[in-house]
């Protein structure tokens, strides 16, 4: 089991140098490896026109809602998903894909607080707290992977108390494949590894959320 699980990391390893390379060679830069790190940007799409992803729970450049925050880790809050909706994918997109990170936790690399993936191309939003751990209000076919909280669903804000307010980055993908070929309890970075090699665009914005030093 061990050699098995080496041979797959590397195997992983040597498909990610690969598409690095490909990326350089393709587009002369990793813009999009940037940008799926880049925390403050705006709303913007990656390589298409007018695709754009808002909420009318959260606005972009605002503040996230106090209901919107995880329960527990000293946070209290209702563990909901705000509601999201999306316009102007590109041609020939037949699954997204959803993730909300925190770049400034104190982890070194980041939060991951929900990663949904294989949401089927037809559907133009999610509704409120379909990041509920049982799934039951995705569009039939979507995953919910584990978050770094190691829960299925959607894991609300929780910043430590004190921090500047860190920002969270709501960023929808749209891929050229109808599901990606990644086990349930896989990593987020597994899931972006093959998010970006299946990618026809993206559009992403900022919001922030802090708690005040008790």
């Amino acid at each position: 089991m061990g050699i098995l699980r080496t041979l797959t990391a590397a195997a992983i390893g040597a498909a990610l140098v690969n598409w690095i390379a490909q990326e350089k060679r393709e587009r002369g830069s990793l813009s999009g490896v940037t940008r799926w790190l880049d925390a403050d940007d705006e709303p913007e799409a990656v390589g298409v026109s007018g695709f754009k992803l808002e909420s009318r729970e959260v606005q972009a450049g605002g503040t996230i809602d106090a209901r919107f925050e995880f329960n527990g880790f000293d946070c209290s809050g209702d563990n909901k998903s705000p509601a999201l909706d999306w316009t102007g994918a590109p041609e020939g997109t037949q699954s997204f894909a959803l993730t909300l990170y925190d770049p400034d936790a104190p982890t070194g690399s980041g939060w991951w607080h929900w990663v949904v993936i294989d949401i089927p191309g037809h559907v133009s939003g999610l509704n409120a707290d379909a990041g509920a751990a049982d799934g039951s209000l995705l569009a039939p076919g979507a995953r919910q992977l584990r978050n770094d909280y190691g829960q299925a669903g959607y894991g609300g804000v929780c910043p430590p108390r004190g921090d500047r307010p860190h920002r969270y980055v709501f960023t929808l993908y749209a891929l050229k494949v109808p599901k990606l070929e990644i086990p349930d309890d896989a990593t987020p970075a597994l899931a972006g590894f093959m998010i970006h090699s299946n990618l026809l665009g993206q559009a992403s914005f900022t919001a922030r959320y802090g708690r005040p030093k008790q």
